[in-house]
């Protein structure tokens, strides 16, 4: 069963596509494959070229509070499958060939994506403690301006135990950010509802000017997913 609606990031009209429950299929999987069919970001990613409907929501945070300048430096951690990489890549103008060096764009995951236009890639565990070393190797002696992470764990199913999961990732590419960012920088990362944890807090507060909490729109409205952006990085803690 199909009926009009509006929907889509800029209010275009769609159909509603009802997906019933087949044989052998889990009644989670029905949920999540109607979701996608009737998601308008879904939709608009793949008309735009985005690998994921993600794009967006770095997109809507970025329009707002401007951290992806032509020629910056960005460190884009949990990159696949690459729709963060392709927008922080345009933005800051980064390329290949006689254009190399306008911006660079490094993205950094466990699993292997496939090439961007303009970004470098590494195959890394970002949780490792040889993480922050290699890519601050990668950088060539420069500083990043900004580092990200759209990093989630597999889901549990039990909230606070994927609350924690996902703060110890936010909480291991602080540890890189530090490394990394150079004196002004900033750091972007997916926490769950409840925010970041006091520990993350306090190190945010103490090696940055501004910390706040931020739901794009692009997030789904059932999603507990939101973001912490760290601003005005002072410098590693002594």
């Amino acid at each position: 069963m199909v009926r009009p609606t509006k929907g889509g990031p800029a209010g275009r009209r769609g159909l509603t596509v009802r997906v019933k429950t087949a044989k052998g299929r889990k009644l989670a999987s029905t949920r999540w494959l109607q979701r996608q069919l009737n998601d308008p970001y879904v939709e608009e990613a793949k008309r735009q070229g985005y690998r994921s409907r993600a794009a967006f929501k770095l997109i809507e945070i970025d329009d707002k509070h401007r951290l992806l300048k032509p020629g910056g430096v960005v460190i884009d951690l949990g990159a696949a499958p690459g729709g963060w990489s392709q927008v922080a890549a345009a933005r800051v103008k980064a390329a290949e060939g006689k254009d190399k060096g306008k911006g660079k764009v490094i993205a950094a995951d466990l699993i292997d994506i496939e090439p961007v236009p303009g970004v470098s890639f590494m195959q890394v565990d970002v949780t490792d403690a040889e993480a922050g070393e290699m890519i601050r190797d990668a950088l060539g002696g420069a500083r990043a301006d900004l580092v990200l992470s759209d990093m989630a764990a597999s889901s549990t199913g039990h909230r606070q135990t994927d609350h924690l999961r996902v703060v110890a990732l936010a909480e291991a590419a602080l540890d890189i950010a530090e490394d990394v960012l150079k004196p002004g920088g900033a750091y972007l990362a997916k926490v769950l509802q409840g925010g970041a944890s006091a520990d993350l807090l306090t190190r945010l507060r103490q090696g940055f000017g501004k910390v706040a909490h931020i739901k794009p729109k692009a997030s789904r409205q059932d999603s507990s997913e939101v973001y912490v952006l760290a601003t005005g990085f002072r410098g590693a803690l002594a």
